[in-house]
């Protein structure tokens, strides 16, 4: 590995990734109180160190080079992280604050949950943004954990990436569903599927999060040496149920998801005949926030709200 070059010192990384932003020099030299031919000097530095233009010119003024775009964010964690050296950080007072929180998290979940998590962070910091983001395929949580494009991963894997910060939510134990007037439904008891019938009914499946990755429920039936029998894939994982009510479709999910439904809706849970274990919920967190005050009481809310589920 070449070493770095002695002349990129804090404050060139500052003028680089303001020329990044503003795409202008005399506004820069503005924002750094410096004379313009300053912060052009430092581009021509720039320019040298990184052997490439970094801002060229548009049809509407200056643009970043693709190499110059690459460096944006770098340039920006490493403002951030030389910020965290020097200055000290004020306490977090949720009631005062006014953090964004990105939280992401999947549509399968507790119909209890989200609404307790985003009414507890209302409630302790009454001037917080939440962007809640949907969790699903070809969304790259790992990238934007990284990024700190998301703060927080709310969901179930079996084997969570080793790299990250995790917390254990809830478990939820497996159940099937199906419409209560199906004809397999009338004339069969609620402990009485057997591994045959289940195999062989009509099974309807959220889509799979990362393409080429079976889900928690077949990865662990193909472990088995057993495969069920998938008609119906969907994203929209809230309106399975309503699927369920006009097919014969069946639905393997956990018990906590389905309580919300089976009020309102003719359905009928079965036991599962396949030893599952339970769903394990998590909560997945970047280094980058590790130590924040802010995301340490974001992450406890979260934990209280998966605390208070009922049984």
């Amino acid at each position: 590995m070449s070493a770095l070059p002695q002349h990129l010192d804090i404050h060139l990384i500052r003028i680089l990734y303001l020329l990044l932003v503003e795409k202008n020099v005399s506004r820069v030299a503005l924002k750094l109180n410096q004379p313009q031919p300053s912060i052009s000097a430092s581009l021509r530095k720039l320019r040298e160190l990184t052997g490439d233009p970094l801002l060229v010119r548009g049809a509407r003024g200056m643009v970043p080079t693709q190499h110059g775009e690459s460096l944006l964010r770098p340039a920006k964690r490493i403002l951030d992280e030389a910020e965290s050296l020097f200055i000290k950080k004020s306490p977090f007072v949720p009631e005062e604050a006014a953090p964004t929180f990105h939280i992401a998290a999947p549509d399968y979940l507790d119909s209890q949950f989200l609404p307790n998590v985003v009414a507890a962070l209302r409630r302790g910091a009454p001037n917080s943004r939440v962007i809640i983001h949907s969790l699903g395929a070809g969304v790259d949580y790992l990238r934007m954990l990284s990024d700190g494009d998301m703060d927080l991963v709310i969901a179930n894997w079996d084997e969570p990436p080793p790299h990250l910060h995790i917390s254990k939510l809830f478990e939820d134990p497996i159940v099937c569903t199906m419409r209560a007037d199906a004809p397999y439904a009338r004339r069969t008891a609620a402990d009485a599927m057997t591994i045959e019938d289940y195999l062989a009914l009509p099974h309807v499946a959220p889509s799979q999060m990362v393409p080429g990755y079976l889900g928690v429920i077949d990865a662990f039936l193909e472990r088995q040496g057993l495969r069920r029998k998938v008609a119906v894939e969907s994203p929209y994982f809230g309106l399975i149920p309503y699927m369920l009510t006009q097919t014969d479709l069946v639905l393997t999910t956990g018990r906590q998801f389905m309580r919300y439904y089976e009020k309102t809706l003719p359905l009928k849970t079965f036991t599962v005949p396949v030893k599952f274990p339970p769903m394990r919920f998590y909560q997945l967190w970047h280094q980058r926030v590790h130590q924040s005050p802010e995301h340490k009481w974001l992450r406890d809310q979260v934990s209280a709200a998966a605390r208070a589920l009922s049984p």
